[in-house]
């Protein structure tokens, strides 16, 4: 198959506090829809990962042949990305058994090759630059690995190294709040910030949605994770009607790049 390389509009959104809002909201979702069919539904992580890979082969294949920014399809993929993520890293790490931090190793060392070969293929990995075919296709195979290893660096936090799912989330959330700090006060590379952050906005989101849909003896709060599923789902596309989103612009993505 010959992947066309003409640079199109960027179909992915400008980088604002309101991209960040629904990414956290989206990952937190990725948890509860993911283990709300792979556990509440008792489909295992293998069929669920099945499923939700389909949708998310279905939702790239569309977000590429769209010849423009549409808010609902980028959403709808990242979603796909951290549902299929949820599912894929709790089949490695507890039905194969290599374990939270194996797998968070092996993920971690997939994203690094990723971002790799796509900045040797293309030259950039930033935002603002993803407007072809094959850029996408780097774009939404990073946010995929990202996706899945922000899973297993939550289980890992959570569990492993004894945090609890609310000391986690401050964790997680302290070290976003660091990547905020650097990028208002210094000059660090904000595509490399912008990745920094991707990637800690997912383990926040797990251990947030564990935090919801947990057992009360497990540290969580028990609530549904239908419900907890849809409220996120909602907030989400409320968001994306209430507010809205430009997709995002070179000059503004590559400053001090």
């Amino acid at each position: 198959m010959t992947i066309s390389t003409q640079r199109r509009s960027s179909k992915v959104p400008e980088i604002t506090l309101l991209f960040w809002i629904i990414k956290i909201a989206a990952t937190t979702l990725g948890e509860t829809g993911g283990d709300a069919v792979s556990m509440s539904m008792h489909l295992g992580y293998l069929l669920g990962t099945a499923i939700f890979a389909v949708v998310f082969l279905l939702a790239v294949a569309a977000q590429i042949k769209a010849t423009r920014f549409h808010p609902a399809l980028y959403w709808l993929t990242v979603i796909a990305t951290t549902t299929v993520g949820t599912t894929l890293a709790d089949l490695a790490d507890r039905s194969l058994g290599i374990g939270y931090a194996g797998g968070a190793s092996l993920l971690a060392l997939l994203l690094l090759l990723s971002l790799g070969i796509w900045y040797t293929t293309t030259g950039s990995v930033a935002v603002a630059d993803v407007d072809s075919p094959r850029s996408e296709l780097f774009y939404w195979s990073t946010i995929m690995f990202s996706q899945t290893l922000g899973t297993a660096l939550g289980d890992w936090a959570a569990d492993s190294a004894g945090l609890g799912y609310g000391g986690a989330a401050l964790v997680f959330g302290g070290l976003l709040l660091l990547v905020a700090v650097a990028y208002f006060l210094t000059r660090l590379s904000r595509t490399a910030l912008f990745w920094a952050a991707f990637v800690l906005t997912r383990p926040l989101g797990a251990v947030v949605g564990d935090l919801l849909d947990k057992p009360l003896d497990a540290g969580g709060l028990a609530l549904s994770r239908y419900a907890a599923s849809i409220a996120l789902l909602v907030f989400i596309a409320g968001c994306i009607l209430l507010f809205r989103q430009r997709p995002a612009r070179r000059d503004a993505i590559r400053l001090h790049d």
